[in-house]
């Protein structure tokens, strides 16, 4: 069992910065890869980012490339989303995700994550 618990969100102007963590609990944090998502109201829940289990290797959506980057500490248990330049399209409820089964599907496939944290919003006004 894992237990993710993200905080951060708030409400921020556009090309404003902010800075999301999630505090996993229950298994070896450094295990496992770790995933971002997000879902906007009346959207389908999208992928954002990932990174590997060691933070070796990072992956990201097109649209936040370049402004978003995913980061953990594994000897805090904890994964990050530094956000910048944020624009309102980024508006949504964001999530962490962990990949304790290992699937062998790609980071930016919902399937691959078997726990989910309950999300914190993330509001961009223009």
């Amino acid at each position: 069992q894992v237990q993710l618990v993200e905080s951060g969100g708030r409400l921020v102007q556009a090309g404003g910065s902010l800075r999301l963590s999630c505090v996993a609990s229950g298994r070896t944090f450094s295990s496992y890869a770790m995933g971002w998502f997000r879902q906007a109201p009346g959207k389908e829940r999208e992928f954002v980012a990932a990174i590997r289990w060691n933070g070796g290797r990072s992956y990201y959506a097109d649209s936040v490339k370049g402004r978003f980057t995913v980061s953990r500490d594994n000897a805090k248990n904890t994964l990050y989303l530094h956000m910048n330049n944020l624009k309102p399209e980024d508006t949504a409820v964001y999530y962490c995700a962990a990949d304790t089964a290992y699937s062998g599907s790609g980071y930016y496939v919902r399937d691959k994550y078997d726990y989910w944290g309950q999300g914190t919003q993330v509001t961009v006004s223009s």
